[in-house]
């Protein structure tokens, strides 16, 4: 009788005479002998944001200074565009406030080149055009200098000019006093002058009722102007009455420049209308300025440093960018242990793929949030300082925090890809 080790009937699952068991890698099918397949490894988004933030805690020195470089560039990014923001929010504010419909003319050069004059009833012929509101007018007087005394040098005069001004100049060109009163019906006729904001710190005038020596007399101070920002050339004048101009200096009354203000539709009308009208033999001879350009063109000049300080800020992100990739080609090298330990218990390449490319998104989101509350931070104090109203885009703080994401998406690929690339026994022999 046969016994039972020879006994030629065999289990189902016992492989017949002369095959071989096969089974398959981990994870990727089912093994010999089994009925239902293997389900292939996978990592939570928990177990992902811990794996990562494991490589950031385990040296946090080195991470911050890789997020640190990342953080300059995003801030310096964000307070450019913050600061470049507030200043136009100011000048808008500033110009709703003092008006864009203000239009000087001037004295220009005739064909010959040489300095052509107005006539002396240029204001009245400006207050005839259709829909002008005010016109106002200074003239220059160019023989009288103004000293701080009869005792100063000559050649010292400190670039003060002087003007005879209309009463209503004031009202047209929206300045205001700092100090003391504007010319008046009785000051007008008399030597009293009014000085601007630059002119009265050169001349060392801080308080009305000091004389200066002005057109080689005494003249009393009656007042001091705040900065005109539509007229600017206002600033460094000593400005007294008409009267008293063509009386004691021998001014002959043509203005050398009008300020008018017309209605905010028709200003392109106006300013057309304002040489032919001023001059009809000879427009050409009149210059026509709207200052609020000359301001506007002055924030265009700003808004080209703010394109040269964005370039730098995108250095200074770059940087930050190839430092996060040295950081995590530099924690590759010495992980290699750990990924092989990892390799050889199941982890998948696309598992270390996803852990290196975890780590370095979170370093550079870290230096991004960090540089996002550093350029808002600046942005908020140099608004403060300077007077302006905070305006910081929202699109600025959330490209800004896009941009890391980006940066730091790039900058773990190549450190990712060598990782899950690396043979488990490689790995594991590294030193």
């Amino acid at each position: 009788m046969p016994s039972e080790a020879t006994s030629t009937t065999r289990p189902d699952h016992v492989p017949a005479a002369g095959t071989q068991k096969t089974s398959r890698p981990y994870g990727t099918g089912r093994p010999a002998g089994s009925g239902a397949p293997l389900q292939r490894s996978r990592l939570r988004l928990s177990d992902v944001l811990r794996l990562g933030g494991t490589g950031i805690k385990a040296r946090p020195t080195r991470a911050a200074l890789s997020a640190l470089g990342i953080a300059i560039g995003i801030a310096a990014m964000i307070a450019v565009v913050g600061i470049s923001a507030s200043s136009r929010a100011q000048l808008s504010a500033q110009l709703d406030a003092l008006g864009t419909n203000l239009l000087t003319a001037s004295a220009g050069q005739d064909l010959f080149g040489r300095s052509s004059s107005l006539p002396e009833d240029t204001v009245g012929k400006v207050r005839r055009i259709e829909r002008v509101q005010s016109a106002s007018s200074t003239g220059l007087i160019k023989d009288a200098l103004v000293y701080r005394s009869p005792l100063i040098d000559k050649n010292a005069s400190g670039g003060i000019s002087t003007m005879a001004a209309d009463r209503s100049l004031l009202d047209v060109v929206a300045g205001e006093i700092d100090r003391g009163t504007w010319l008046n019906e009785a000051t007008s006729q008399y030597p009293a002058t009014v000085l601007g904001h630059t002119a009265a710190q050169r001349l060392g005038v801080v308080t009305p009722g000091t004389k200066v020596w002005l057109g080689g007399r005494w003249f009393t101070v009656v007042g001091i102007l705040k900065p005109v920002v539509l007229a600017p050339e206002l600033d460094t004048a000593a400005l007294i009455g008409q009267e008293v101009a063509s009386s004691e200096l021998g001014h002959d009354a043509k203005p050398t420049t009008v300020y008018t203000r017309s209605q905010d539709p028709a200003v392109s009308q106006v300013r057309e209308l304002l040489a032919p009208s001023i001059s009809p033999q000879a427009p050409n001879e009149v210059k026509v300025s709207r200052p609020s350009d000359a301001l506007e063109a002055k924030n265009a000049a700003g808004k080209a440093f703010t394109s040269l300080l964005l370039g730098v800020g995108s250095i200074a992100l770059l940087v930050g960018g190839i430092g996060v990739a040295n950081t995590m080609i530099i924690s590759v090298l010495e992980r290699r242990r750990e990924i092989g330990l990892r390799r050889s218990l199941g982890a998948m390449r696309g598992h270390i793929l996803v852990q290196f490319m975890t780590e370095a998104l979170l370093l550079s989101t870290l230096g991004g949030v960090l540089g996002c509350v550093i350029g808002i931070g600046v942005t908020g104090a140099m608004a403060a300082a300077s007077g302006w109203p905070f305006s910081l885009p929202v699109v600025a703080v959330a490209g800004g925090l896009g941009v890391t994401i980006v940066i730091g998406a790039l900058a773990g690929v190549y450190p990712a890809v060598r990782a899950s690339r690396t043979p488990p026994t490689a790995a594991l022999n590294a030193q």
